[in-house]
């Protein structure tokens, strides 16, 4: 099965990545959500990043806010895929956290969506993981099928309105 680590700096990001949480479950993923600090638990960051792969995870996403280093330091100790989910603070509406994020240096790449943005942050992982597994590349494909469908459902109605 597979298997997403969700790391949060802080229990109050909690509802931030509570949308990752709910969709990777959605899809059948094994979620392994944690709450650790790049700052403030290094000891236990850098443990798990470096145990990433003996624990069968295959994709780390990790939502911080204000500096959030979480998803570069997960980056430097492991070859696992690295999401950073930036979170808006009260500091520069989480610009800080966005930037803190996508200016990873050469060679430590942290992939990142929007501030906010756990919704796509599951569903990036779950792509990451549908190169592998051909049972939730299906359940993908259905999913953005869908998404087309409701669309194309709130045009048809729109039309009627306003053709009335």
């Amino acid at each position: 099965m597979a298997k997403v680590a969700v790391i949060m700096g802080s229990i109050s990001d909690l509802d931030v990545v509570k949308p990752a949480i709910d969709i990777l479950k959605q899809f059948g993923v094994e979620v392994d959500a944690r709450v650790i600090s790049a700052h403030r638990t290094p000891n236990q960051a850098h443990e798990y990043a470096i145990n990433a792969l003996d624990n069968n995870i295959e994709v780390i996403i990790c939502a911080a806010g204000k500096a959030a280093h979480l998803g570069g330091v997960f980056a430097a100790y492991t070859p696992v895929p690295v999401i950073g989910l930036p979170v808006k603070s009260s500091t520069m509406d989480g610009l800080d956290s966005l930037l803190s994020m996508v200016q990873m240096p050469g060679g430590i790449p942290v992939a990142t969506v929007a501030i906010n943005g756990g919704l796509n942050a599951g569903l990036l992982a779950i792509q990451i993981l549908a190169i592998k597994y051909p049972d939730l590349m299906e359940k993908l494909k259905e999913y953005k099928a869908n998404l087309e469908k409701k669309i194309n459902d709130d045009d048809e109605k729109l039309q009627k309105e306003l053709n009335k």
